[in-house]
């Protein structure tokens, strides 16, 4: 994880707590033509963060980053809901949505594939294990690359 990312993590995470919010992922990166640095959040709590929410805790990071001059240069804060499809990035995550389908991109091949999309079946203490089609995969956290809860629209 980057420098940055690990700054803002552990100065977010108890603006987020008091809150009553979770923290789902942070990205720093490069976008668009110029090369502007974005400093996205997501956030999430029972129900869904609405505007309300996003603007309050935009405002209050704002201002500890600041006060702590932790991004170095110009940035472009943006604080927003993962979606219902949302990101699984930590292990904590991944429980919460445990008997729920997922999709998974992993680093290298397993089984002769990079690519999943079945049921959270468990969360073990060094990754999980899906269902896809009858057959059952441990993947480890290690080979995760992408992974994100799957809403299933016909339910």
């Amino acid at each position: 994880m980057d420098a940055t990312v690990t700054r803002v993590w552990q100065l977010a995470a108890p603006l987020a707590e008091h809150e009553g919010i979770e923290i789902v992922d942070i990205e720093f990166r490069h976008e668009g033509h110029r090369g502007g640095k974005v400093l996205r959040l997501y956030i999430d709590k029972e129900g869904g963060p609405n505007v309300d929410d996003l603007s309050r805790v935009s405002h209050q990071l704002s201002d500890l980053l600041d006060s702590h001059d932790t991004v170095e240069g110009a940035y472009t804060l943006e604080v927003s809901s993962p979606g219902i499809n949302r990101p699984l990035t930590r292990p904590e995550h991944f429980a919460r949505f445990v008997g729920k389908r997922i999709r998974v991109r992993t680093r290298d091949m397993i089984d002769h594939r990079r690519s999943f999309l079945g049921i959270l079946e468990e969360v073990l203490r060094d990754g999980i294990m899906l269902t896809q089609e009858g057959k059952a995969y441990q993947i480890p956290f290690t080979m995760i690359e992408k992974s994100n809860y799957e809403h299933d629209w016909s339910a």
